[in-house]
């Protein structure tokens, strides 16, 4: 097949349909399909649910919501759970805020009140008030090892609570949660601070975190390329550069 075919197979696929005619700007349209969908969808081994979390989480963390509502019924048709959408965009909370998550939100509950699909899905927390700091704390060092040790150590005393927050929310509130795996929570994140742009030091970090959970160089580019649609090629190129100063021999 020739890339205007591959891309109409795969449209079809990922949204139960055939791409509409824009009558207004055709060129832009076929450029757009035929890469996206002719080419980078084609690129690497990934399986198309996980490109379409992964599409969410660049889409919530860009706002993006006419895009975000096609690729939510888009990952529903490739076999992604209603939970493991919701976890995707919960996850990009520590990154973007709250305000953005609860925009994305709207969107992800009107497309799925569209599917008749029940809300609210049932609680994925598997902490308490009083356990969701240890629990945090014990995922963060599984990922980075000593290096959270030496952060609470150097972190002056006036700034440790900034630690406890990152220990306590970031993993406490997200990473422990179910529905979907470390793995998978490790790489939304890497692309998430890819499209958030200017977190080299934070994406240099989640390289070495995705590495420590089983995420390999082949799995990060192939993720970063699938990036290129919605970040463009400045922000991709800075990830990039990151993935290759840290994973020199990998």
């Amino acid at each position: 097949m020739d890339r205007a075919e591959r891309a109409n197979e795969k449209y079809i696929q990922l949204f139960g349909e055939a791409p509409q005619e824009i009558s207004k700007d055709p060129d832009f349209m076929n450029i757009l399909q035929r890469f996206i969908f002719g080419e980078v969808f084609y690129e690497g081994e990934m399986e198309d649910k996980l490109r379409e979390l992964l599409t969410i989480s660049v889409l919530t963390t860009n706002q993006t919501f006419p895009q975000l509502k096609a690729h939510t019924k888009g990952a529903l048709h490739t076999g992604a759970s209603a939970e493991e959408i919701k976890e995707t965009v919960y996850q990009c909370a520590p990154y973007i805020g709250f305000a953005k998550v609860l925009n994305a939100l709207e969107v992800v509950n009107e497309v799925f009140e569209s599917e008749n699909i029940p809300l609210p899905l049932a609680s994925q927390s598997t902490t308490t008030e009083q356990t969701r700091m240890e629990k945090g704390l014990a995922v963060q060092k599984s990922i980075f090892g000593e290096d959270i040790t030496k952060a609470y150590e150097n972190a002056p005393d006036n700034q440790v609570i900034i630690q406890e927050y990152l220990s306590a929310m970031c993993f406490g509130d997200f990473y422990t949660r179910t529905a979907l795996d470390i793995k998978t929570r490790e790489l939304i994140t890497f692309c998430v601070l890819v499209a958030l742009g200017g977190c080299e030091n934070q994406i240099k970090a989640h390289i070495k975190g995705n590495l420590s959970v089983g995420n390999q160089k082949q799995t990060l580019l192939t993720a970063l390329i699938h990036c290129i649609l919605y970040v463009g090629f400045p922000r991709t190129l800075n990830a990039l550069a990151c993935i290759n100063e840290v994973l020199t021999d990998a």
